[in-house]
């Protein structure tokens, strides 16, 4: 399956440069490009990438407003953030509004393409080690009416989905956390998608940084 990707930056040169360096692996397609933050709905419908690759700085609509502008479409493309800053706050704010990726600008090409084909797959870009990182910058600038809310969501859910949740929260696999509750793998990615859903969450990053927020 050939993996659809939109390149969202509004530097010319980057553009090409991932243009030409994505078309050199197999099984992934650039599909469009735009310049500006504003321009990405439109084009998601025009162009359906399975994925969105995305600067966060741009001048007019940055990426993370058209990131959260995209989860409110039905079936939203998985997006990825591109940037050349690496700040906890700006990993932070990229998964807070739904990005399962985030990558810097001088990320070797191999790494790059293995997140596109990660990321479309439905598993988040994140090695366990810059989520630990995400996590503790989380509850170290938690507030507590952010605490409230997310304690409120997670009551929404079943005991057994709050059992899944909190092990997605230590960056567990469907296969780890299969075996530490005595599920089958294919049970545990139901209940993902189930709780995901139940939220209105567009991917396990969100679900643990939601976790995370409740302690």
């Amino acid at each position: 399956m050939t993996v659809r990707v939109l390149l969202v930056d509004d530097d010319a040169l980057v553009r090409a440069g991932l243009t030409m360096m994505l078309s050199a692996f197999d099984g992934i397609e650039v599909v469009g490009q735009v310049a500006d933050g504003a321009e990405v709905v439109e084009a998601v419908t025009t162009c359906k990438p399975d994925v969105v690759l995305m600067d966060i700085r741009m001048p007019g609509m940055d990426g993370l407003t058209a990131a959260e502008k995209l989860r409110t479409r039905p079936e939203p493309p998985q997006v990825i953030m591109l940037t050349t800053f690496d700040t906890d706050d700006h990993v932070l704010q990229s998964l807070r509004v739904g990005a399962s990726g985030f990558l810097l600008k001088h990320t070797p090409p191999a790494q790059i393409a293995e997140a596109v084909r990660k990321v479309a797959a439905g598993e988040p870009m994140l090695s366990p080690d810059v989520l630990r990182r995400v996590m503790m910058f989380a509850a170290a600038s938690g507030q507590d009416p952010r605490r409230t809310v997310a304690r409120t969501s997670l009551e929404r859910l079943s005991p057994g989905e709050r059992d899944v949740a909190l092990l997605v929260a230590q960056g567990r696999t469907n296969q780890e956390i299969g075996i530490s509750l005595r599920m089958s793998t294919a049970t545990v990615k139901a209940y993902v998608s189930r709780t995901l859903t139940k939220l209105d969450m567009s991917n396990r990053v969100q679900l643990a940084l939601l976790v995370h927020d409740a302690n």
